[in-house]
């Protein structure tokens, strides 16, 4: 057998391993099954870790709206940057002097944006002026808010239902999460704010009905009005007496406002006396910095974001990384670029077909590929292993899929992120074998077949995977040295092939002194292209073959930017 012979069989061995890396049976099963084109899925399934093998692959390269998946890319680059232990700061001082327990002058607060700022913190909040031998401000209580600049708005109005709390936006002095808590509680006809804030008002409309607490009688209906300089909020309907209490979620003011009222009363409470207003303004020069308060750690913050899905918590780790890299104020654009320039120093981020838009995934315009997140995944685990893992939500367990695979082979075996819009149905993490081992796995799917199809499908392949048995194939050197083996030996082990003398192209993707090494050739196998290693005084690797020059040009440019800027088309060797 001759060595054109050899050349035409190399090519159809790497072509069929790369087809089967690329779709198993088992996932070709589940995407039949499902009832989902291929044309609208995207997955790419691998060994967890830096240069692990790849087990599946699907358009990979395919560029697809993220939803909520893309938070773990502000979470992962809040990790790098700050560390599991970062706690957000939020600074008080004070304008003025402090004589026999009085301050005389302002009391100011500095946000940073702390996500996580609630009436929870007031009652130590307190305790750490009193420490100060504050017990009355004879001044006002100012806050300021310049180092977010991101407008006035209380609600991003992505969809019809612009007062619910996954709409909220960003502020640097965030408080409750922009949230108003309205407690109902009908056998008392009793309709109240859980906490003080006079900065909207509340109507009791409810009619109270003996009927089973069920159906349209379960719950009250909310009307808010904007329209005035005190938002009013009305609470309206037919409600069952026999329900229990209810509490009632809204974005309704502004949580600076919601701050001050709340602190107010904490003051009070506490023996601080207070009769001052509320002001807007920057620190002056020549305030004092009394205390800094903290948030809990930020891994507890960067797990809430993944396993909740907390939207607004995603918006302002963007936010802040951008203020912390760029400088203040934070901005979205100042939040993009942190975000990508964290994860590309790291080199978690390879790619560039990526646009991060808010962080929260509650987007139209944000895109991302799945060779992104799993480059991203990857990186994760081979540094922080479990600990970053557990961040996401646990198949079981908590967040998002909490129920969606408890009772399944998939329960506590599989940590990870979900994403959902209209069309839009994602998944993405990394799920542990019946062998023990770990899989980084992404799967995008933007479909018009229903939601439903999708989540079935990310399921039938995350049962199929916990299944998983390693498939043992040989590499690509070894079926060479066995055919020339075979050819030294005048055996007859290789299949008869036809030659052709047809000119093909390829694109020399490198060239190496040594052989090229298993994490560079996974990476060309991932790309499903069909390749060749051919060795002279240096070991090529040629991408092909393609029967035209036209043909070879097309994938040139994905060979540029995927694999290395130096590829060149070359001639059959």
């Amino acid at each position: 057998m001759g060595e054109s012979v050899i050349k035409v069989f190399v090519v159809i061995a790497w072509l069929a391993v790369s087809l089967y890396a690329s779709l198993p049976t088992g996932i070709e099963r589940a995407i039949i099954g499902a009832g989902v084109p291929l044309k609208d899925v995207s997955l790419y399934i691998k060994e967890a870790g830096r240069g692990g093998e790849v087990v599946a692959s699907l358009n990979a390269d395919t560029v697809r709206t993220p939803a909520s998946v893309i938070k773990v890319l502000s979470t992962y680059a809040a990790v790098l940057s700050l560390g599991f232990d970062y706690r957000w700061p939020t600074q008080f001082y004070r304008h003025g002097v402090v004589k026999r327990g009085t301050l005389y002058g302002d009391l100011i607060v500095k946000g940073f944006g702390d996500p996580t700022l609630s009436a929870e913190d007031l009652p130590s909040i307190v305790a750490s002026l009193k420490r100060k031998g504050i017990h009355t401000i004879n001044g006002n209580i100012v806050i300021d808010r310049s180092y977010f600049q991101v407008g006035t708005e209380n609600s991003s109005h992505f969809d019809e239902n612009p007062y619910s709390p996954y709409n909220a936006m960003p502020d640097a002095l965030m408080f409750n999460e922009r949230v108003s808590t309205i407690c109902v509680t009908p056998n008392r006809n009793s309709v109240t704010k859980k906490y003080p804030d006079e900065s909207y008002r509340l109507h009791n409309d409810l009619v109270r009905v003996n009927k089973p607490c069920k159906g349209r009688y379960s719950w009250p209906r909310i009307k808010i009005d904007e329209s005035k300089a005190v938002p009013e909020v009305w609470v309206k309907g037919k409600i069952s007496k026999r329900c229990g209490k209810r509490e009632i979620c809204r974005v309704v003011t502004k949580p600076y406002k919601a701050f001050y009222y709340a602190f107010k009363s904490a003051l009070q409470e506490g023996g601080i006396d207070f009769h001052g207003d509320l002001k807007l303004r920057r620190v002056p020069k020549d305030a004092h910095i009394l205390f800094t308060h903290y948030s809990q750690p930020l891994e507890k913050i960067v797990a809430k974001t993944a396993k909740k899905s907390n939207n607004l918590y995603a918006r302002h780790l963007l936010l802040y990384l951008g203020a912390k890299r760029f400088g203040a104020p934070a901005t979205l654009q100042k939040g993009r670029r942190a975000v990508m320039q964290i994860l590309q120093s790291h080199g978690a981020l390879k790619a560039h077909q990526l646009k991060i838009d808010n962080g929260s995934g509650l987007s139209r315009t944000a895109r991302l590929t799945t060779y992104v997140l799993a480059d991203m995944l990857d990186d994760a685990y081979a540094r922080y292993g479990k600990r970053w893992m557990r961040t996401l939500s646990i198949a079981g367990v908590d967040g998002t899929i909490r129920k969606r695979f408890r009772g399944t082979k998939v329960s506590h075996r599989a940590w990870m992120k979900t994403g959902t819009l209209k069309r839009v149905k994602n998944i993405a993490g990394y799920v542990k074998s019946k062998e023990g081992e770990i899989y980084t796995v992404v799967i995008l799917v933007n479909t018009k077949r229903g939601r439903w199809r999708a989540s079935k499908l990310q399921n039938e392949i995350l049962k199929w995977l916990v299944d998983y048995r390693k498939t043992q194939l040989r590499p690509a050197s070894d079926i060479v040295d066995q055919m020339i083996r075979n050819e030294n030996s005048g055996g007859d082990d290789t299949p008869a092939l036809k030659t052709t003398t047809q000119v093909q192209y390829y694109i020399q993707a490198g060239a190496f002194a040594q052989p090229p090494n298993k994490v560079y050739l996974s990476k060309i196998q991932a790309e499903g292209l069909p390749y060749r290693i051919y060795h002279t005084t240096e070991y090529k690797v040629l991408i092909g073959p393609f029967s035209s020059e036209s043909k070879a040009r097309a994938v040139l440019m994905q060979v540029r930017n995927r694999l290395g800027e130096g590829a060149f088309l070359t001639k059959e060797p």
